[in-house]
């Protein structure tokens, strides 16, 4: 069966980006690239509202290019329980205030059972420092948390 993986607003916005002169940001963009078009058929692919209303912002021919990304992706429901989960996530040492939206992403993937949350962002939502206390929030509020990650570490062999 297919491991269900929500896909986070970063990853189709790498996925249509023109390409950047930044080598790291070129790199992810190549990675995602790869993943998208030889992985991402091993997956259940997830995304929410959220990450509609995130990639339909901007530029209109880019946010059309992410949107058209997202065609046929199952958009999960951001309902009270993910609103409540969002809300514990944002504490100091988990998320910061202006993480509002990182927060929805991790919680709608945790409500839904996602076993993965696939992201390039790394500042709040794949972050090392900030994963032990996400999972222990959610823990505490009887929740298991998928794995979060970037197209990279998703790859495969």
């Amino acid at each position: 069966m297919k491991k269900k993986t929500y896909i986070e607003t970063s990853i189709v916005s790498y996925l249509t980006a023109w390409p950047s002169h930044n080598l790291i940001v070129a790199a992810h963009q190549k990675i995602t690239d790869e993943w998208w078009k030889n992985r991402r058929s091993s997956f259940q692919l997830h995304s929410s509202e959220i990450v509609l209303d995130e990639a339909g912002l901007g530029d209109p021919e880019a946010a059309a290019k992410r949107l058209q990304a997202l065609q046929g992706i199952e958009l999960l429901d951001v309902g009270n329980e993910v609103i409540y989960l969002s809300e514990k996530l944002i504490v100091p040492g988990a998320l910061p205030p202006k993480a509002v939206e990182d927060a929805l992403h991790i919680a709608v993937a945790t409500i839904h059972k996602m076993d993965y949350l696939l992201t390039w962002n790394c500042k709040h939502i794949a972050n090392a420092q900030m994963r032990l206390a996400i999972e222990n929030i959610n823990h505490q509020c009887g929740y298991q948390t998928p794995v979060i990650c970037t197209p990279e570490e998703l790859i495969g062999e």
